[in-house]
């Protein structure tokens, strides 16, 4: 007697740039690269609240640089704003930890590869991401998209775009569609194809009120849209306005190289996981575990110290802000190389 194998649904969102998290990503990330540039070994954690007219700003930032302009910076991603500043120097019994070479907080950090895509990321993640990378280069703005697939087939999408109608937006998504060719059925949207997806655009009505004019954001909110989605778990915390010293970001970053390395090195593999585990002040991890197609195995032939880790990567240069904008993984940085 057969028994069903029961479907599996997988759903991922993507976030445009515009959208009022992303802008506090980007504003944390802008300040940091400004630091970096100017003090490669500066110490920088600085969370961005923002909405309605007000931006605040605040955070620890230990550095030499002299020309970090956060009004500046401030205007050019959010528009005139209202700044609140409140930095401060990071705590010198946090320095003492990290001047050793330690760790600048505890966590465990996941690293993900999977065949399923060029990107060696989640399909469902790549199709919302792409979708709305090619929406936002028609309506630059506040705007989201999300992807729900069964069994490789999409079968429902969601995008909703700031000052775009409904008319036009559903158009410009079943473009998209009919460049995609996702799996070995072909393009996304076929004439009588029983299988194509239900669309919902601007399901709540068209709008105009976006960004921080219609809500709040907040730097390190949307985790499951900058690491691998929610179907693959999330271990440390936010990666956005903290240099490499902090391994929520560096080991976050390692823990995908791995996974990409382990994925190419052994070409009968499907999907590899990594857990790296770390305490603040310590120079080594506490786990260093790799599971390729559902098997673990410690980690060999990486040095995982948060030094290491930052001197493989070449971590302590401006580069931040750009990874602010749709993840930190899958766009060919220096960590998946």
């Amino acid at each position: 007697m057969s028994v069903n194998k029961p479907t599996e649904y997988r759903t991922a969102e993507s976030v445009s740039p515009g959208h009022p998290d992303k802008i506090c990503d980007q504003i944390s990330d802008a300040i940091l690269d400004a630091h970096l540039g100017e003090d490669k070994n500066a110490r920088v954690a600085v969370d961005v609240a923002g909405g309605h007219g007000t931006v605040f700003v605040t955070g620890e930032v230990t550095s030499k640089a002299k020309k970090v302009d956060i009004p500046a910076i401030v205007q050019r991603l959010a528009g005139d704003v209202t700044l609140i500043e409140n930095i401060a120097l990071q705590s010198p019994e946090i320095a003492a930890g990290v001047d050793t070479g330690g760790a600048g907080d505890q966590g465990v950090m996941v690293g993900y590869a999977t065949r399923e895509t060029p990107e060696l990321l989640p399909l469902e993640v790549v199709l919302a991401r792409s979708l709305n990378q090619y929406l936002y280069e028609r309506w630059p703005h506040d705007g989201k998209t999300q992807v729900t697939i069964r069994d490789g087939e999409i079968t429902s999408i969601v995008a909703s775009f700031q000052y775009a109608s409904r008319d036009k937006l559903e158009e410009a998504v079943k473009e998209w569609g009919r460049t995609q060719q996702y799996n070995a059925s072909g393009a996304l949207f076929v004439k009588y194809r029983n299988s194509n997806p239900t669309l919902h655009i601007n399901p709540a009505g068209d709008w105009d009120i976006g960004g921080f004019d219609a809500d709040a954001g907040l730097t390190g909110r949307k985790l499951a849209v900058d690491n691998y989605g929610p179907r693959i778990p999330v271990g440390g915390g936010a990666f956005s306005g903290k240099d490499p010293s902090k391994v929520d970001r560096s080991a976050a970053y390692i823990a995908r190289k791995i996974a990409v390395d382990y994925l190419r090195q052994r070409p009968n593999a499907n999907e590899v996981f990594v857990r790296l585990a770390y305490a603040i002040g310590l120079v080594e991890p506490l786990e260093t575990t790799v599971v390729v197609d559902g098997v673990p195995e410690e980690v060999v032939g990486y040095d995982l110290t948060p030094n290491g880790i930052i001197k493989w990567l070449n971590l302590r240069r401006p580069q931040y802000e750009q990874t602010a904008r749709y993840g930190h993984f899958g766009h060919g940085f220096d960590w998946e190389k």
